[in-house]
């Protein structure tokens, strides 16, 4: 497998320290609003990364912190008159019923900044002690011109980085590129910690330096996040970490795009963010999640109703060929598999993956994905003239190990309630009897329990509306 490299600017084959084990992490929310689509982009395009290594056969070990603790936070909490970690809380339960809807595996630990500020604190007086860290009267501040491959990582000089960069302004800070490492307490903040520099809180970058070499060792395999955090928030992990370790901090720094609207970043300024939970009122989460990798990871991805809408067709044409070539199965004799038959499938399989380890080409993968469901609607034709039920099982099966294993498609259950089996029988009835008003009628009220009935010439196909 080969990806590309934010660090080394280039795709490279992906060998990890451990032959079967990857130790990944990547960023997560700050929790102070909804997750948004951008958020949906990076956190389903890192589960499928994940998903895919698990499906070469590596255990992958994915930590995904929660910022809770910051300025936002606290401007939001003092905004709604709450205490900050009832705003976080209410956020952070959003989050995973967001990340449930959208069927991305859970992280194997999702740590919080403030359950790690003593390992904080032990990591700044390291700094502290090393003399690339100093103390001013607003806070401890890393000092950038201590470590020499600063700008590494985002390809830019220092001089580059201050022009228009995401740079606190502070006027104690001896360069403007200096970041905090403890933001020492106003008089009005809710929340602080008790330090050997005075009262505080981690400033932003510090945190995900010390919980990710915390759970997964001094380097990392993989780091992810989306391109918005090179600059400042990688960058400087990459100085705190190794100028603490001596070591690598991370072997593959990997980035996805960012979504966009008419073609411009989403942006609170803009008014152009979508929540999740209000997509998923209009759309499946499949669609959106369907969506969301229809482009390559690392492109920019436009966002409209009108492409949610194409994909809504395409997750239909899915849960459709899985339903319909089940149904096929019912009706099918037992027998070998035509080996022409199998040698197609397992040629859309390869190029599968392929594409997969071609820098995670998703979007190329899908067209395989669409070749294995063509191929199934053509078999239809041949139902009466010898396939057997492998012949179906075994290209349904490729097809949902690598839209469900793979791209975590989660298909709607098959389990048919009780009522609507028996209205289903009871139109059958009116069916058989040719009497096409009442059948009219049990359909019509399927439909607004919230069924589908599809009439083909192997039987009474029931699916749930999507």
């Amino acid at each position: 497998m080969k990806i590309y490299n934010t660090l080394s600017a280039t795709i490279e084959e992906f060998i990890p320290q451990q032959k079967d084990e990857v130790k990944m992490y990547v960023c997560g929310i700050t929790p102070y609003d909804d997750t948004h689509l951008g958020h949906g982009r990076c956190y389903v395009v890192f589960d499928i990364f994940r998903r895919y290594l698990e499906y070469k056969g590596y255990n992958v070990n994915y930590i995904q912190n929660f910022t809770d603790i910051d300025d936002k936070i606290l401007s939001k909490a003092k905004e709604v008159n709450k205490h900050p970690s009832e705003i976080t809380q209410y956020y952070i339960n959003s989050y995973f019923e967001v990340e449930k809807k959208l069927n991305i595996k859970p992280a194997k630990l999702y740590p919080k900044v403030t359950e790690h500020i003593d390992d904080i604190i032990i990591a700044i007086e390291k700094l502290v002690k090393k003399e690339v860290a100093y103390v001013t009267s607003t806070g401890v501040y890393f000092d950038v011109s201590k470590f020499s491959r600063y700008g590494q990582l985002s390809k830019k000089k220092v001089d580059e980085l201050i022009s228009g960069a995401r740079v606190e302004v502070d006027e104690t800070k001896k360069e403007p590129l200096d970041f905090a490492l403890w933001k020492f307490a106003k008089k009005d903040e809710p929340v602080f910690w008790e330090s050997p520099w005075g009262r505080g809180r981690p400033g932003w970058h510090i945190e995900c330096s010390v919980m990710s070499m915390k759970y997964l060792g001094e380097t990392l395999d993989i780091h992810g996040g989306g391109m918005d955090l090179i600059f400042p928030h990688h960058e400087n992990e990459i100085a705190q970490s190794e100028s603490i370790t001596g070591k690598k901090f991370v072997n593959y720094w990997v980035h996805n795009g960012f979504v966009t609207v008419n073609k411009e970043k989403m942006s609170k300024s803009l008014k152009n963010i979508f929540a999740l939970k209000d997509l998923f009122t209009m759309y499946d989460p499949m669609v959106i999640r369907l969506f969301l990798i229809s482009q390559h990871y690392r492109k920019p991805l436009d966002f409209s109703l009108q492409e949610l809408d194409q994909f809504k067709k395409v997750w239909e044409r899915f849960v459709n060929v899985k339903e319909t070539a089940e149904l096929w199965i019912k009706n099918l004799k037992d027998g070998n598999i035509n080996i022409d038959l199998q040698k197609t499938v397992d040629n859309f399989v390869k190029e599968f993956e392929n594409s997969m380890d071609d820098d995670l080409n998703i979007s190329s993968a899908l067209a395989a994905l669409h070749g294995i469901v063509n191929h199934l609607y053509s078999l239809e034709k041949s139902l009466t003239k010898g396939l057997t039920k492998k012949d179906i099982e075994y290209p349904l099966n490729k097809f949902l190990t690598l839209s469900e294993y793979v791209l975590g498609l989660k298909f709607p259950y098959s389990d048919i309630p009780q009522d609507i089996q028996d209205l289903v029988l009871k139109r059958d009835l009116a069916r058989k009897n040719r009497d096409f008003a009442t059948a009219d009628e049990i359909r019509k009220q399927i439909l607004s329990l919230g069924w589908i009935v599809e009439d083909t010439p192997y039987g009474t196909k029931v699916r749930k509306k999507l």
